[in-house]
C-alpha cells in the first residue's frame, strides 16, 4: 500500500501519468495494453503509474476518482490534465506531449 505521503513524493520533480482503475473494470482492462505501450515509449521522459482504485482508496478518495478510467497527468506533483473514461493512444499522448513541452 502507498500513502499520499509516498505518492507525493514519486510525483516531485517530474511528469507523471497515473492511471486509476480496477481490476473488474472492463474499459481499464481495455486499457492496459495502452498504459504498458505509453511506459515502454517514454521510459526516461515520464513515469507512468497504475494506481487500483480497490488497494488505494485513500489515494482514489484524496484525488476525487468518481469513475473509472481515471488518467491525471502530474507535472512536478501539480495535477495539469485529468481525462476520464477509456482513452485512445494518440489523445494519451498528446496530452502527454504537451505536459512535458511545457516543463
Amino acid at each position: 500500500m502507498m500513502d499520499t505521503k509516498q505518492f507525493q513524493s514519486n510525483l516531485k520533480g517530474k511528469t507523471v501519468l497515473v492511471d486509476f482503475s480496477a481490476s473488474w473494470c472492463g474499459p481499464c482492462k481495455a486499457m492496459e495494453p495502452v498504459i504498458r505501450e505509453m511506459a515502454n515509449r517514454y521510459e526516461g521522459k515520464a513515469t507512468i503509474m497504475e494506481i487500483d482504485i480497490d488497494t488505494q482508496r485513500t489515494l482514489a478518495t484524496d484525488y476525487m476518482v468518481q469513475s473509472i478510467p481515471t488518467l491525471i497527468i502530474f507535472q512536478d506533483g501539480r495535477e495539469v490534465k485529468r481525462l476520464v473514461g477509456l482513452q485512445s493512444e494518440a489523445v494519451l499522448e498528446k496530452n502527454l506531449n504537451e505536459a512535458l513541452e511545457n516543463r
